[in-house]
Order: C-alpha cells, then sequence, then structure tokens
C-alpha cells in the first residue's frame, strides 16, 4: 500500500477516526474530573561536613559528604526516619503507606537532598515533609555521632522549607487529554486499517483496479431523486446525473472502435445494483446523440423496464421467441428520438433455453441490419445463467457494479463467467459512486439548464407514458411499415 491508499482509507473512515479520538479526549478529561487531587510538597536538605576550614580539609569532607548523601536519601524511607513523623504529626497511617507518599533523590555531585510527599491535603502534604526533614536530621546526626562521644561530623540542614502546595500536582488535565487525543487517535487508525481489510466491497475506481483490467467506462454518482425519477427525461438536461450517461455514452463508443458490437448488454453481478436503469439511460441518451436504438428486456425472470418506462410487458421478447407475434408487431415507440423498446413479453418456465437459442440469434441479427444500436437488460450473472448464455450472441458485455454493494469475489466470479464463454467485455460501469470523499465521482459545469416551465413540470410521468400508449395501439398495425420505412430513409 503507498501513501495514496493510507489516505483513501483515511477518507472513508475520517468519521470513525474522529469520533474514536474524541472518545479518547472525553476518557482523558474524565480521568481528570474523577481522580481525586493530590498535592506535592517539596523541602531541600545540604549535608554539610564538620571540619578545621582548611582546603584539604574542606575537600576531604566534600568527597566524604557526596559519598554519604545515597545513604541518607535510602534512609528517608525507612522506619527509623518515617516512625518519628508520623508519632510527631499523629497520623493514623503506617510507615509502609507512608513510604509510599515519599520520595527522596539528589541531584548528581551535589550535596543536596530532595524530599518530596504527595497527600490529598496540601497543607498535611507539607506538614509531613517538614516532619520527614526534620526527622532525618535527628537520625543523620545520630548514625554519624562517634560511639566514644563527641559530636556527629556530618551536618544536614533545611534550605527550603516546605510550604503547602497552591495547585494539585496530580491529575494533570492538559497531559490527560494529550494521551486521551494520542491513544483515541491511534486506536481510530487501527479500527480504520482492520475495517478496511476485512471490508471486501467494492467503493471506486481504486478497488476496481484491483480486480479487473477492464475498463472504466463511466462513473455514476448516487442521486436521492433517481429512486422516484430513474430516467434522465425526468432531470434537467444538464444535471450531473445526465452528464454521467453521456460520459458512459461517448467512452462505450471508444471501447467500440469500428463500430462492431451493435449490441450491447448490460448486466450486474447480484440483483439491485441499478443494471436496468442504466440499460434504460444510456438507450435514451445514444437515441437523443441520433442513433436509431432498440432496448430489449431480457430479464425474464424479473423484468423492469415496462415499469420504468410505462409501456406494455405481455406482448414482448418471449412473444416474439415462441412466434406468437412478428417483432415489427412488438416493438413499442418510447419518447420523441428513434428508441423503440422490444418489452419481456410473458415470464416463461425456461428463460434459459429461450434466450440461448437459435431464434434469439436470429432475432438480434434481424435488428442489427435496422437499428444503429442494441441495448439488452439482461438478468445478473451469479444467481442465474442467462446472461452468461445471451452474450455469446452480442457483440460487447458492459458489467454494472454497484458501489458499496458489490464484493470483490462475487464481481471476480461474475467476469470469471463471462470469460468461460468467451464474452467480450466491452468495461465496467460503477453506479451509485458517493458525491464525496475519496471515491466521489462528480461533473463541474458552467452553467445549468433552467428549469423548465410550470406546466411541464406539473404534467406527471405517469400522463406522458399514457399518451405514448394510445399512440402505440392506434398505430400499432401501421408498425411494420412505419418502423422498416423510417429506418430507412434515415440510413
Amino acid at each position: 500500500m503507498d501513501l495514496r491508499d493510507y489516505l483513501r482509507i483515511l477518507g472513508r473512515n475520517w468519521i470513525l477516526v474522529a469520533a474514536v479520538t474524541l472518545v479518547g479526549v472525553l476518557g482523558g478529561g474524565a480521568a481528570s474530573v474523577l481522580i481525586s487531587p493530590t498535592y506535592k510538597a517539596q523541602t531541600q536538605l545540604f549535608v554539610a561536613i564538620q571540619g578545621s576550614g582548611t582546603l584539604a580539609d574542606l575537600q576531604q569532607g566534600n568527597t566524604f559528604s557526596q559519598a554519604r548523601v545515597q545513604s541518607y536519601v535510602k534512609t528517608v524511607t525507612t522506619p527509623v526516619v518515617l516512625q518519628p513523623a508520623i508519632t510527631a504529626l499523629g497520623l493514623s497511617t503506617s510507615v509502609d503507606e507512608l513510604s509510599r507518599r515519599v520520595t527522596a533523590s539528589t541531584d548528581l555531585n551535589t550535596v543536596l537532598i530532595n524530599i518530596s510527599v504527595s497527600d490529598s491535603s496540601p497543607v498535611q502534604a507539607a506538614a509531613i515533609a517538614r516532619a520527614v526533614a526534620d526527622s532525618l536530621v535527628k537520625v543523620v546526626d545520630s548514625l554519624e555521632r562517634p560511639k566514644n562521644g563527641g559530636s556527629s561530623p556530618v551536618s544536614l540542614s533545611i534550605i527550603t522549607p516546605a510550604e503547602a502546595p497552591s495547585s494539585p500536582s496530580a491529575p494533570n488535565s492538559v497531559l490527560n487529554l494529550l494521551l486521551g487525543f494520542i491513544g483515541g487517535l491511534l486506536l481510530g487508525l487501527v479500527i480504520a486499517m482492520l475495517r478496511s481489510t476485512l471490508d471486501y466491497r467494492i467503493r471506486g475506481e481504486a478497488d476496481l483496479g484491483k480486480i479487473t483490467t477492464a475498463s472504466l467506462l463511466g462513473g455514476i454518482a448516487f442521486d436521492q431523486d433517481a429512486v422516484k425519477k430513474p430516467l434522465l427525461t425526468q432531470t434537467a438536461t444538464q444535471s450531473p446525473r445526465a452528464e454521467s450517461f453521456r460520459q458512459l455514452r461517448t467512452n462505450l463508443q471508444f471501447a467500440n472502435v469500428g463500430g462492431l458490437a451493435k449490441t450491447v448488454l448490460l448486466t450486474s453481478s447480484l440483483p439491485g445494483e441499478g443494471k436496468t436503469t442504466t440499460a434504460a439511460n444510456l438507450a435514451i441518451t445514444l437515441a437523443q446523440a441520433g442513433q436509431a436504438v432498440c432496448l430489449i428486456d431480457a430479464d425474464l425472470r424479473r423484468p423492469m423496464l415496462d415499469e420504468y418506462l410505462g409501456l406494455e410487458r405481455n406482448s414482448g421478447l418471449t412473444t416474439a421467441l415462441v412466434g406468437s407475434a412478428d417483432i415489427n408487431d412488438l416493438l413499442q415507440p418510447w419518447g420523441d428520438d428513434n428508441l423503440f423498446v422490444l418489452t419481456s413479453g410473458q415470464i416463461p418456465p425456461n428463460p434459459s433455453e429461450l434466450l440461448g437459442s437459435e431464434t434469439m440469434r436470429d432475432l438480434l441479427s434481424r435488428l442489427e441490419k435496422v437499428f444503429d444500436t442494441i441495448v439488452i437488460d439482461a438478468p445478473p450473472l451469479l444467481p442465474v445463467t442467462d446472461a452468461a448464455v445471451l452474450s455469446q450472441y452480442v457483440g460487447g458485455v458492459v458489467v454494472v457494479v454497484g458501489s458499496e454493494r458489490t464484493k470483490r469475489h462475487d464481481l471476480e466470479r461474475a467476469l470469471s463467467a463471462l470469460e468461460l464463454v468467451d464474452a467480450k467485455v466491452l468495461g465496467v460501469v460503477l453506479n451509485r459512486l458517493p458525491t464525496k470523499g475519496p471515491d466521489a465521482y462528480a461533473y463541474n459545469y458552467y452553467s445549468y439548464e433552467s428549469v423548465s416551465p410550470p406546466q411541464e413540470q406539473n404534467r406527471s410521468f405517469s400522463q406522458n407514458m399514457e399518451a405514448q400508449n394510445s399512440r402505440f395501439v392506434e398505430d400499432l398495425n401501421e408498425a411494420p411499415m412505419r418502423v422498416e420505412g423510417h429506418f430507412r430513409r434515415g440510413k
């Protein structure tokens, strides 16, 4: 993984990382509030050697005192020093408990002894520090006094008396917050990395590139309005969604250099990835570009094109395949452009056999002589074999991948199924991409088309479809001559 991969992971999980970091900061703040404050009082003593004052005596005394200071530091936390302090202050604590609150140290090459005492009360901390210092002075004087009498050669003096501290030494709120921030951030990053490692969903182009070398024909950004208005004719002409399908149309033309693939099949790994709406909108954009387009609903298990386009479904592809009607009588015109739709017809008990029959091959060959492009909406690849069977009769296959829905191994299995039948994969379309973040797919515009007139907005889509169906019923008997004659004139 390079730096871009780490940044992409951070971009995808920044909310998680921020939330865990915030929890860490709150934890540090809670610790500062819940922990009882502790005050630390300090005192400092000076160790001196009683001598004659000559240079030699002073040098020897200094060396002697530095050697003895380490022993005095160890003596501070012993019962011989602490017990007199406990007795003098009347403390209800043991020597062991007090020794854990008393620390003694000395600086290198000095004769200074530092004593620190921690307590929940600043006044008592200072009192204990003074009592321990006084006790140490007496103990050292007693220990260093010669047995045959005389004064002690070592003298300890308190040079910094202990005073009650004005602020607690613990908890350190700033340090706790800093530690909470760092700990929460690191934990959030670890969780983000772990989540990314265990997440097998395809989220964007980077994930797609790890699975297949197939070209990315386009990306369709997720639009909440597309749930209720799935067709491009229901949105503004210069909307990002419309522009993304025009880009898909252009890239598909480049992928189909020479125009050898007049019939394009759209499929997906699993249901719910948006293949049907992608097929319908691709056919609409191709027709808007001046091409004669035939859109076929070959999903004979769960047909949906008739619902999206508002057309009759009972007479369609299966009707033509069983020989009940001629294809010219089944094509339904849609919209103001050269777009004709062949709905699924009645759902048969044997979809795979019908789609893989010679009749289906002949039907496509016949349509290719009339139309510039044929777009087929096929079933998903993994649940059934219909799309793999039908892919052998078409010029190219486009696989629609639903962002954050399709898992990597599902797409790998789908592409393997197409490879087994030697299908030509023109490329992949990423659908439902986020509009923001590291996997965003969006367009910028210099201008947008103005809103349609109010009367056009008020006229519902279902009314348009009803008018088109009425026109189709009236002209149904003239359909063969009108369709064929129209495209001959176009040629």
